[in-house]
């Protein structure tokens, strides 16, 4: 467990003595020339970004329907949401390990982010083909088998992808600006997304909200066939040849079989030397709390719009709730070069906290912004919650990519790919826990569809509650967490120089 007794609250004190004193100084080393990553390759793999959150903001979005429009009970949404993420805890690090020891002409990442980008779009489309007249338990099991076949597709996509930006350069600022450039990208799925419930919503497009989410689905697969494919069509992997000289100089080569049981040896070892390595840990740690603690409420928002702020009017609330989350991606499109500026000048570390501390104020603020006689005074809070996403995703990346370093230095292999799939399964696992809770958790305040506007003050009164405290509260443990990360710039550079050093005798 976490305490906050005094050495704690001292390190947090030291962090933001940190902060402030060099916030006017210029970045004390320039990237060198040959570190900087081409804008078409930044866009590149941005593009991949946006790819990877509109699969994964759609499907949390499009997951009312199936309460709303199918009558679902909400924790079987919610059961229903977890189940296939499951699954990650063995398919990511798997995915990770084979995308690392892959050698082919193409490379390590960018095949599987090629043809995991075709089947996670024809999958997407096919899991919401959802037909009319049926049990709930007709519903559960197709969504269920669909779910399970999509996020395997969406792993062979995501992990590789995921991996590729870690490698594509060796500098400590270079990194920041690429994972700024990819979320950027990336938030436009979240500009979409919040507006999926409208489009399911429109009686003039559609017979009904079944339908809409057929119709939205197919539109959505296509997309992600398309652009999807990019990053593996135009971006560089610069550590191909250094993992194949390391991995040729980890021994002979030997039978099929022995090779086989070679390889699951290697990847078990592999996976607990990452699951145990420290500074990582504190990343993985921080992100769930971040992410995750927001994700379990999320839901919360849209119900509390529609039954507190309209009081059941769900035309009104999906207005709404549209413009909410469209601010908010705004809001998140001009936190990143804020936060990638910050970083530069105080360290991500510090960046990190600084972001994560105005997104709590923001969550403060946004119980007292729910207001039935003026709506709009909502979305004065996110700005304010737009600067946690805006710094994570920047943020955690660029640090993730340094954390791949100091494990080659230690181990002399390199492993983006089980370090980058055992991050995002923290974040899926943290996920899956977050839509499996979020449903009881909302039958625990009380809401029951079927009383539609007629909720009791005591439900509309605690989801309110839940909706802010639960993200102070992760977000808060969280920064704590981080305070304590050891790579600093200074460390990721010396990792660097030691790198080549050692590269360049062998």
């Amino acid at each position: 467990m976490l305490f906050l007794d005094t050495s704690s609250l001292q390190g947090i004190k030291m962090q933001f003595y940190a902060i402030l004193t060099p916030l006017v100084m210029p970045p004390p080393i320039k990237t060198a020339p040959a570190d900087r990553i081409p804008i078409p390759q930044r866009l590149a793999y941005g593009l991949g970004g946006l790819v990877n959150n509109l699969m994964s903001a759609a499907v949390g979005m499009m997951a009312i329907v199936l309460n709303l429009g199918l009558g679902m009970n909400p924790a079987v949404v919610g059961t229903l949401m977890a189940l296939p993420r499951l699954t990650d805890a063995l398919t990511d690090p798997l995915m990770g390990y084979i995308s690392d020891h892959t050698r082919s002409r193409w490379g390590r990442r960018r095949p599987y982010i090629f043809v995991g980008a075709i089947l996670a779009g024809i999958l997407f489309a096919v899991m919401w083909q959802l037909p009319s007249g049926h049990s709930q338990s007709f519903y559960f099991w197709y969504f269920l088998i669909g779910s399970f076949l999509f996020y395997l597709a969406y792993t062979v996509y995501a992990t590789p992808w995921v991996a590729l930006g870690y490698e594509m350069t060796p500098d400590y600022n270079e990194r920041t600006r690429l994972m700024g450039v990819s979320n950027f990208i990336g938030q436009f799925a979240w500009v979409a997304a919040p507006w999926c419930y409208k489009i399911m919503e429109n009686d003039r497009l559609f017979e009904d909200s079944v339908q809409g989410a057929r119709m939205l689905a197919i539109a959505i697969g296509i997309f992600v066939m398309v652009v999807g494919v990019v990053p593996a069509l135009f971006c560089r992997e610069r550590m191909k040849q250094i993992a194949e000289r390391e991995e040729a100089d980890s021994g002979p080569k030997v039978s099929v079989l022995r090779a086989a049981g070679k390889n699951l040896v290697e990847f078990l070892k592999g996976f607990l030397i990452t699951i145990r390595f420290s500074p990582f840990l504190k990343l993985c740690s921080a992100t769930f709390l971040v992410f995750n603690g927001f994700m379990l409420v999320s839901a919360f928002t849209s119900y509390v719009i529609i039954y507190y702020v309209y009081q059941g009017d769900t035309d009104l609330g999906a207005i709404l709730i549209g413009w909410n989350g469209t601010a908010a991606t705004i809001a998140t499109f001009c936190v990143i070069p804020i936060v990638t500026w910050l970083s530069a000048r105080i360290g991500k570390k510090q960046a990190f906290m600084v972001s994560t501390g105005i997104s709590i104020l923001g969550f403060g603020l946004k119980y007292f912004c729910y207001s039935q006689s003026t709506p709009m005074l909502l979305l004065i809070t996110t700005p304010l919650i737009g600067f946690g996403f805006g710094g994570l995703f920047t943020l955690m990346g660029a640090m993730v990519a340094d954390v791949c370093d100091l494990d080659e230095l230690k181990t002399g292999h390199r492993r983006e790919g089980m370090f980058g799939s055992i991050f995002w399964w923290v974040v899926k696992l943290g996920l899956a826990l977050a839509f499996g809770m979020s449903g009881f958790l909302l039958n625990a305040t009380g809401f029951d569809v079927a009383l539609g506007a007629i909720q009791p003050e005591r439900t509309l009164f605690l989801m309110r509650v839940l909706d802010v405290s639960v993200p102070m509260l992760t977000s808060l443990i969280a920064i704590i967490i981080v305070s304590t990360y050891p790579i600093t710039e200074k460390v990721a550079r010396e990792v660097r120089e030691q790198l080549e050093e050692r590269r360049g005798k062998a």
